[in-house]
C-alpha cells in the first residue's frame, strides 16, 4: 500500500507548552501568595484588588483552566497526531483554540480581581466569558473530531476514548451549569437557586474534577507513560473496563460534596453509593498505568520522566481512594468544611496534574527541539523538590483537619462547647500554615528550576515546527467483521463511540438533577422566608464580590456541635430565593448562617475595619474601602427585575420603590451606627474636612458597608419570624 507523507503540527503542541508553563507560575505565584494571607493578612492591606477573596477565585481558575488547560491541550495536540497519523484537521482552529483559550485567562485574571464573579466553585467567571469558554471548547472539540475522521490509523488507542469523553462532558457540565440570566455585561444571577443550584453546581464541581483534572490526563498517561517506558499498556481489556466504568460511574458522586446540608437524602446517597463504587475503576487505571512500568522499573531510578510519572500516578491512586473515603458519611461529617478538604485537593492537583505535567513537559521538549534534554540532573533536583513541597504542603493540612474537626466537636461535661469561641480553633493550627507556605514555595522553587533546564534545551536545539511523516491511507470498509468483538469494531467508529460515551455521561445527570428541579416536594418552603430587600440583595452581591463564601459557610449541618455553636440547622426552604447559593466550602471562620441579630451594627462595621478590633487573634484582612465607597444603586432596578423574570415574587411597585427603601433602611443603619463615640468622632470629622475643602461628601447611608451590613442582620432571621398562626397558639 502506498505511503502518503504529511506534517505533524508542533508549533501548536510548543505554543500550548509555553502558556502552560507561563500560567503554571502565575497560578501557583498567586496560590503561594494566598498562603502567606494565612499568616500575613494585612500584606495586602488596602488594596481591593489583591484581598484573599478576590485572589482565590484566580487562584483556583489559573492552576485549573490556565495550567492544566493548557497542559491538556498540548499533550492532546501532540498525541492525536501520532495516534491517529494526521495533521491536525484545521491550522486555523488550532490557533483559534490556542489564542481564544489565552484571552479567556486573561479575561478571567482582569475580572476576577475586579469582583466580578458568579462565586459558584470553579465556575466563578461571568457570563460573556462563559460564552467564550463554550465556544473555544466546540472549536476544540471540532478540531479533534475533524482529525478523526480523517485519520489514517483505523483502531481508536485508548487515550482518544479519554479525549472524546472529555469534550462531551465538558461541553455538558459547562453549559448546564453556566445557565444564567444577565444584568448587565458583568453581572448575571444563576439561572437555578438554593438547593437546586447547590446540586447542578457540585454536578458541575465534582466533575469538572472528574471530566477536565482527570479524563483527559488519563489519556495522557495512556499515551506518555507507554512511551516513556518503551512498554506496551499493561492491559487493553483493564483499559475497556476503566474507561466505561469512570464515565459512568463518575457523573453520579457529585452530592457527595453537599453531604448533611438541606440536600434531600435520597440525592445524598445517591452520590455516597456511587462515590464508593467509584474507587474500583479509578484503582483499575492506576493499576493500569503503574503495571506498564512492568520491566522498565530500573530506569525509574535514573530517568527523571519516569520518576515523576510514577509519582502522579501514585497521587492519582491517592486522592481517588480519598475522595471515596470522604463520601462516606461518618468521615464527611468530620472532614467537611476542614482543611483535610484542602489537603485532599492538592494532593490531586500537586501530584497528578502537576507532576505528570512536568514529566510530559521533560519527555515533549528534548523531542520538540530534535534535542537533548539539558540537564537530566536538574530535572532530578526539580523532582525531589517537587515531592518535599508536596509532602509539606499536605501532611500539615492533613494536621489541621483532624485538628480543626476534633476541636469544633468537643465539649465540656456541662455540655457547653470546649472551644467556644471559634478563633481558638484557628490559633492552633497556625503553624501548619506556615509549613504550608513553606511546601509550596519548594513546589514552585522546582517549577523555575523546570523552566531554566527548558530554555537552555530549547536553546540546544532546532526548531521543527512542521514534522515529516509518512503513513498509508485508511482503505474504506466499517462493517463489523465476522468473529469481530463490539469493542474492537467500537474503536473503528468515532461517532458511535463518542455517542455511547455521551449517554453513559447524561444517565447520572439526568436522574438526579431532573427530579431535583421538577418535584416541588424535594424543597419544602416556608412561607416566612421572603425576597431580600433591595439594600440586602445589593449588600448580599457585595459579599459575593468580595469573595466571603471562600472562607465563611452558610449552611448549619444537623450535628449537636454546630447547632449548639451556630444555631438552628439549615433548612432547604430557606434558600428558596439564593441565587446563587452560599453554602461555601471551607470554615477558615465561622459559619454566618445565622448571624443576623447576633451581633450589632456598629460590631460588624468595626469587624470589617478592623477584624482583629472586635476578634483578637484573627487572620480576617480588613475591607476599609467597603466603608470608604460609595454604594453604586444604578442597577438596583434591573437587579430585582432580573431576579424576578427567574421567580423572584418581587412586584412592579417593589422594583420602582427600590431607592426609597434603601434611603429608608440605609437611615436606619447609619443612625444605629451613631451608637458608638468613636464612630460619630470620625465620622463628623470627616464630613467637617470634606466641607472645609468643598470636597464631596458621601453619607454613610449610601456607603458600600451599610448594604453588606444590611445582608449580614438579615441572615438566618426568616425562620425565626412567627406567623400569625404559631403566635396565636403561643398566646
Amino acid at each position: 500500500m502506498e505511503l502518503q507523507q504529511f506534517h505533524y503540527d508542533n508549533k501548536i503542541v510548543k505554543n500550548f507548552l509555553y502558556a502552560t508553563i507561563l500560567w503554571g507560575v502565575v497560578g501557583m505565584s498567586v496560590g503561594l501568595l494566598l498562603a502567606f494571607m494565612f499568616i500575613f493578612p494585612d500584606v495586602t492591606d488596602g488594596i481591593s484588588w489583591l484581598s484573599f477573596g478576590r485572589l482565590r477565585p484566580l487562584h483556583t481558575n489559573a492552576v485549573i483552566f490556565a495550567f492544566v488547560g493548557n497542559a491538556i491541550f498540548a499533550g492532546v495536540y501532540y498525541s492525536t497526531q501520532r495516534l491517529l497519523k494526521a495533521r491536525m484537521f484545521s491550522d486555523a482552529l488550532s490557533k483559534i483554540n490556542f489564542w481564544g483559550w489565552q484571552l479567556i485567562i486573561v479575561a478571567a485574571a482582569i475580572t476576577l480581581p475586579l469582583g466580578f464573579t458568579s462565586s459558584k466553585e470553579y465556575a466563578e467567571l461571568e457570563w460573556p466569558i462563559d460564552i467564550m469558554i463554550a465556544v473555544v471548547w466546540v472549536v476544540f472539540g471540532w478540531n479533534l473530531i475533524g482529525t478523526i475522521l480523517r485519520r489514517r490509523q483505523r483502531h481508536l488507542y485508548v487515550a482518544i476514548w479519554f479525549y472524546l469523553a472529555t469534550f462531551v462532558t465538558v461541553a455538558v457540565l459547562h453549559i448546564f451549569n453556566s445557565l444564567a440570566l444577565p444584568v448587565n455585561l458583568f453581572k448575571s444571577y444563576s439561572a437555578y437557586a438554593g438547593v437546586q443550584d447547590a446540586l447542578v453546581q457540585w454536578w458541575y464541581g465534582h466533575n469538572a474534577v472528574a471530566f477536565f483534572l482527570t479524563t483527559p490526563f488519563l489519556g495522557l498517561m495512556y499515551y506518555f507513560v507507554p512511551k516513556a517506558a518503551n512498554r506496551p499498556v499493561y492491559s487493553y481489556k483493564l483499559s475497556i473496563i476503566h474507561f466505561w466504568s469512570l464515565i459512568f460511574i463518575y457523573i453520579w458522586a457529585g452530592p457527595h460534596h453537599l453531604l448533611y446540608t438541606a440536600l434531600p437524602d435520597w440525592a445524598q446517597n445517591l452520590g455516597v453509593t456511587f462515590s464508593i463504587m467509584l474507587l474500583m475503576p479509578s484503582w483499575g487505571g492506576m493499576i493500569n498505568g503503574l503495571l506498564t512500568l512492568r520491566g522498565a522499573w530500573d530506569k525509574v531510578r535514573t530517568d527523571p520522566v519516569l520518576k515523576f510519572f510514577v509519582v502522579a500516578i501514585t497521587g492519582y491512586g491517592m486522592a481517588t481512594f480519598e475522595g471515596p473515603m470522604l463520601s462516606l458519611k461518618n468521615v464527611n461529617a468530620i472532614a467537611h468544611f476542614t482543611d483535610w478538604i484542602i489537603a485532599h485537593v492538592h494532593v490531586g492537583a500537586l501530584a497528578w496534574n502537576g507532576f505528570l505535567t512536568f514529566g510530559m513537559v521533560y519527555w515533549l521538549v528534548p523531542r520538540l527541539f530534535k534535542t537533548k534534554l539539558f540537564s537530566v540532573g536538574l530535572a532530578n533536583v526539580h523532582f525531589w523538590l517537587g515531592t518535599l513541597g508536596i509532602v509539606m504542603y499536605a501532611l500539615p493540612m492533613y494536621v489541621a483537619g483532624f485538628l480543626q474537626a476534633s476541636m469544633w466537636k468537643q465539649f465540656n461535661p456541662d455540655g457547653s462547647l470546649f472551644y467556644g469561641n471559634f478563633l481558638e480553633t484557628v490559633t492552633e493550627i497556625m503553624p501548619m500554615y506556615w509549613m504550608r507556605a513553606i511546601g509550596g514555595s519548594l513546589y514552585i522553587l522546582g517549577t523555575f528550576v523546570m523552566i531554566y533546564n527548558v530554555i537552555r534545551t530549547a536553546k540546544t536545539g532546532s526548531k521543527v515546527e512542521d514534522e515529516l511523516a509518512e503513513a498509508a491511507a485508511l482503505s474504506r470498509g466499517g462493517k463489523r467483521k465476522r468473529g469481530e468483538k463490539f469493542h474492537t469494531w467500537l474503536e473503528r467508529k468515532p461517532i458511535q463511540l463518542t455517542i455511547l460515551a455521551t449517554i453513559a455521561i447524561l444517565i447520572g445527570g439526568i436522574v438526579q438533577i431532573i427530579p431535583t428541579l421538577l418535584v416541588k416536594s424535594n424543597i419544602p418552603t416556608i412561607t416566612t422566608v421572603k425576597p431580600y430587600t433591595p439594600l440586602e440583595l445589593e449588600g448580599r452581591d457585595l459579599y459575593i464580590r468580595e469573595g466571603c463564601v471562600g472562607c465563611h459557610s452558610q449552611m448549619v449541618r444537623p450535628f449537636r456541635s454546630e447547632v449548639e455553636r451556630y444555631g438552628e440547622y439549615a433548612k432547604a426552604g430557606e434558600f428558596v430565593y439564593d441565587r446563587p447559593f452560599l453554602w461555601g466550602s471551607k470554615r477558615t471562620g465561622p459559619d454566618l448562617l445565622r448571624v443576623g441579630g447576633k451581633y450589632s451594627d456598629n460590631w460588624h462595621f468595626n469587624h470589617m475595619y478592623d477584624p482583629q478590633s472586635t476578634s483578637s487573634g484573627s487572620i480576617m484582612p480588613s475591607y476599609q474601602w467597603l466603608i470608604k465607597s460609595e454604594l453604586d444603586k444604578t442597577n438596583t432596578e434591573d437587579k430585582m427585575q432580573t431576579m424576578a423574570d427567574l421567580g423572584v415574587p418581587y412586584t412592579e411597585e417593589e422594583i420602582k420603590k427600590a431607592q426609597a427603601s434603601m434611603q429608608t433602611q440605609g437611615t436606619k443603619i447609619q443612625t444605629n451606627l451613631y451608637d458608638d463615640p468613636d464612630f460619630v468622632k470620625a465620622y463628623e470629622a470627616d464630613k467637617a474636612y470634606a466641607e472645609e475643602n468643598n470636597l464631596d461628601f458621601v453619607e454613610m447611608k449610601d456607603r458600600e458597608i451599610v448594604a453588606l451590613i444590611a445582608y449580614l442582620q438579615r441572615l438566618g432571621t426568616d425562620i425565626k419570624i412567627k406567623t400569625n398562626e404559631e403566635a396565636t397558639t403561643s398566646n
